[in-house]
């Protein structure tokens, strides 16, 4: 399920980074702009870590970092967009929720991998 996740949240990163780059060329502020592209990189760069987690197989706090970071990334990246197309400033808040996941994700990879090691 992680490597689907992975592919998935892949697929949208792709996507919506060139909706970005493409679709709204010249409509965001340089603000909302920036929002975009964090989104975008941060997304990806979890998307294909989500995957690779799937593709290894591994069980326990690896399977747990991953789940984790699909969380996180959806609610990162997503917060991030939706701010970017207009959502209120305080849906910024939302954002370090999911940089939680994320964060949380690498933590039970570190762990993991040191049980281990």
């Amino acid at each position: 399920m992680l490597t689907i996740s992975g592919a998935v949240l892949g697929f949208i990163g792709v996507a919506l980074g060139a909706f970005g780059a493409h679709g709204l060329s010249g409509r965001l502020t340089t603000e909302a702009k920036g929002w975009w592209e964090t989104a975008t990189l941060y997304l990806l760069v979890h998307a294909v870590t989500i995957f690779a987690v799937g593709l290894s197989g591994k069980t326990g706090l690896f399977s747990s970092g991953g789940w984790a970071m699909t969380i996180g990334a959806v609610i990162f990246s997503g917060s991030l967009y939706a701010m970017a197309l207009g959502a209120p400033r305080w849906f910024g808040a939302i954002t370090p929720i999911g940089g939680l996941g994320l964060l949380a994700g690498w933590a039970l990879f570190a762990v993991a991998a040191l049980k281990s090691a």
